[in-house]
């Protein structure tokens, strides 16, 4: 585990530092909720203090990473901001896009289409008994035009920085992740695939499912990959929900909240132990082999900002949701730096003990 968690390999595969605290940035996936990391990494980059080494994402967090590298590869924070405004101005309800594009990304972003939309009421009488295979038999998913039109992928594909998305293997049940050397719009389309939604993304002969089952996001590809030890994660699944919730729909919710949180605890837990090993003296700290990296870990979360953001709000994608959402990131972005921009590059911000071990009573 600790091999796999935590030993540095070696060769400096990023660009050269840039002025700033160098960060690793692992964007969790929850449908609309998105929104909010667009909105932690908007003030994020205006604030301008940190130099974005890597990014992992999954699901919706895998389309804000690439919509981040290609921004920052085209014309650096301005551009980055620039682009992800205009992708999820796109993708909401009153966006510009064709009435197909529509339709899918009302699918991905809101999980069903809005109340009112064309195909609500046959969507959600037909997805009760039928599968995306028997909805959709020409396998039809325009979503790939869509990310192509704000992503230029060969050109991010050459970029230095490192890019990490993450998928599930249908067919083995394991992570994949795709480096930044294989990032395509296949790939983000992989990331996003819930499977009571959309059939499972073929590529190069293996179906992929969305990434959240196994690792949402991930973070255990920096180590090996990046010279900072400091990784942000922006967490849209909150970990904490003083309600309990009663109705069906509010139940499903908080399942796969606690889900699609479980593989992001197992690596806490997993780099908890490693940098507890490291300060004993047990295990040696570095880069090159036989040594191991300590993990500053700090997060940047949705919960806390009202217990009105729940499963009901994940269904919404009007502009002014989104827009809410956004606010609520830079509001969390920029307490996060008032708070703990010490913190970053010399000790984690969050307690990891108490964070990942189980509760005793």
């Amino acid at each position: 585990m600790i091999d796999f968690l935590s030993r540095a390999l070696g060769g400096d595969k990023t660009p050269k530092p840039k002025p700033g605290k160098r960060v690793n940035l692992a964007l969790q996936g929850g449908g609309a909720h998105g929104a909010f990391t667009w909105g932690v990494l908007d003030h994020l980059l205006e604030d301008g203090r940190l130099t974005v080494e890597g990014i992992s994402g999954t699901s919706a967090g895998a389309v804000n990473a690439v919509m981040l590298a290609d921004g920052l590869n085209r014309g650096g924070p301005d551009e980055a901001r620039k682009r992800l405004s205009d992708f999820w101005r796109a993708a909401s309800l009153g966006g510009d896009l064709p009435a197909v594009q529509r339709a899918v990304t009302d699918r991905l972003f809101s999980l069903l289409p809005a109340p009112g939309s064309p195909t609500f009421n046959w969507l959600s009488a037909w997805s009760q008994y039928l599968s995306p295979y028997d909805l959709n038999p020409l396998n039809i998913n325009p979503l790939k035009d869509l990310i192509e039109r704000f992503v230029d992928f060969d050109a991010l594909r050459a970029d230095p920085r490192q890019i990490f998305i993450a998928a599930t293997n249908v067919q083995t049940g394991r992570l994949h992740i795709f480096p930044h050397e294989k990032i395509s719009a296949e790939a983000v389309m992989a990331s996003a695939c819930l499977p009571a939604v959309f059939r499972a993304v073929e590529i190069d002969g293996i179906p992929y499912w969305d990434g959240g089952y196994l690792g949402n996001p991930v973070l255990y590809p920096f180590f090996r990959s990046t010279d900072t030890e400091d990784v942000i994660i922006v967490q849209i699944n909150p970990l904490v929900r003083k309600k309990i919730p009663q109705s069906t729909r509010d139940i499903m919710a908080r399942v796969n909240e606690i889900t699609f949180n479980s593989a992001l605890m197992g690596e806490l837990r997993a780099i908890e132990f490693v940098n507890r090993l490291i300060e004993q003296g047990r295990i040696p700290h570095g880069k090159g082999p036989n040594e191991y990296r300590r993990i500053n870990v700090h997060r940047i979360v949705l919960e806390g900002l009202g217990e009105r953001l729940s499963s009901s709000s994940k269904l919404r994608n009007d502009f002014a949701s989104l827009e809410l959402l956004r606010k609520l990131g830079q509001r969390a972005a920029r307490r996060f730096l008032d708070h703990h921009f010490d913190e970053i590059g010399a000790r984690s911000s969050i307690d990891l003990k108490t964070e990942v071990y189980s509760e005793r009573g």
